[in-house]
């Protein structure tokens, strides 16, 4: 009988750094500004890909409650540093108006190698992600789960989007960034694994071919963590809410919790085929939390607000169990009031309204994501 996994919950998230004058990316930060992190916050930050982004990462909890603090003080303390150097973070998976051809990467070995093997694909990645880990020890189990959970990441991804803008235009999507990052190989949906064992033999042959290293280059939008006994998340767009976060965080770690509580009944979730996920990835992806996904029991197409009602319930007992039916609760609000992209858009309306061109109005959208970032 396979052990109850712990269910631990850890957040990754990427952040911008932008200049406060211009309220444009600080393409090569002072060397002190990173510093500054790691003397407030340890090996909780680190650099990223490009010089204008930095990565923070919570420690393990079995609450969201936990996780959730943990972030407000990663959020806080990159603020801090941000500001002695006059420069603010934004938690956007996408700056409005920044342009990726000035960016330049970070010189390490990892990122120099990136740089040379994937050609411009990876220049272009001037994109923020948040990433979630759950805690699942027994290998075969993370793959079994990861099949199933496959079906709730066009849910996630909309609940999260924020990144409608690229290069100063409205792009029509609520999350440009799989755009971008869907250029890179090796992302997108995972393929539907029978065990652990066939998922090493895969990344063993593309190891074995010259490929790749190893796993941590499988970039799918979820995967076992080639760091942790995991299943990692990485649909989702970086929220500019901590809130956002949380409730995010809730449904992903109830409703493994409701996968695993169906498998000590010998049931499942039933794995659907990937073009059908792939069609409610897009639509989440075009639309957001205001948008529709395909109800695939139905066979129709159904407000994100309804699903989210009838999720709630669904793992409403496994929410109280883990003492997270509060932030579950929340997934209500960005249904009905909207999530970072719809907020950024009603910045930019409110701007040109008042007479603000274009750029300026872009800059506009900027102030609020900095202020929503101070606010965490």
């Amino acid at each position: 009988m396979i052990a109850e996994p712990s269910l631990t919950l850890g957040i990754e998230e990427e952040y911008l750094i932008v200049d406060r004058n211009t309220r444009d990316l600080v393409r090569e930060p002072d060397a002190g500004f990173l510093a500054a992190c790691d003397e407030l916050l340890g090996e909780q930050v680190t650099g990223e890909y490009l010089q204008c982004q930095v990565e923070v990462g919570t420690n393990p909890h079995h609450r969201v409650s936990d996780a959730r603090d943990d972030l407000v003080g990663l959020r806080k303390g990159v603020c801090e540093a941000a500001e002695a150097f006059g420069y603010a973070p934004i938690a956007a998976s996408t700056h409005p108006f920044a342009k990726w051809r000035e960016q330049t990467h970070t010189r390490k070995e990892r990122y120099d190698a990136l740089h040379d093997d994937l050609g411009q694909p990876v220049r272009r990645m001037l994109i923020c992600g948040m990433h979630m880990h759950i805690g699942i020890e027994d290998e075969d189990l993370r793959i079994d789960l990861m099949n199933q959970v496959t079906y709730f990441l066009p849910h996630l991804l909309a609940l999260s989007c924020s990144s409608p803008y690229w290069e100063g235009e409205d792009t029509g999507l609520a999350s440009y960034r799989l755009t971008v990052f869907d250029a890179l190989p090796r992302t997108g949906l995972p393929d539907v694994l029978g065990s652990y064992g066939e998922y090493n033999r895969m990344v063993g042959q593309l190891v074995k071919a010259g490929c790749i290293e190893d796993s941590s280059k499988i970039w799918w939008d979820i995967r076992p963590s080639s760091k942790f006994p995991t299943v990692e998340q990485r649909v989702t767009d970086v929220c500019s809410s901590v809130e956002d976060v949380a409730a995010i965080a809730a449904v992903y770690q109830s409703v493994m919790s409701f996968l695993f509580r169906l498998r000590k009944k010998n049931q499942r979730w039933r794995v659907y085929p990937q073009t059908l996920i792939l069609e409610n990835r897009w639509q989440a992806q075009r639309h957001g939390a205001h948008g529709k996904l395909i109800d695939h029991g139905r066979s129709e197409l159904a407000p994100m607000s309804k699903l989210m009602e009838e999720l709630i319930e669904l793992v409403g007992p496994d929410a109280e169990r883990l003492g997270c039916a509060k932030e579950l609760a929340h997934v209500r609000q960005i249904t009905q009031q909207g999530n970072s992209a719809y907020r950024q858009r009603a910045n930019f309306k409110s701007a040109v309204e008042a007479g603000a061109g274009p750029h300026e109005a872009c800059v506009a959208v900027v102030d609020g994501l900095i202020a929503e970032f101070k606010e965490s």
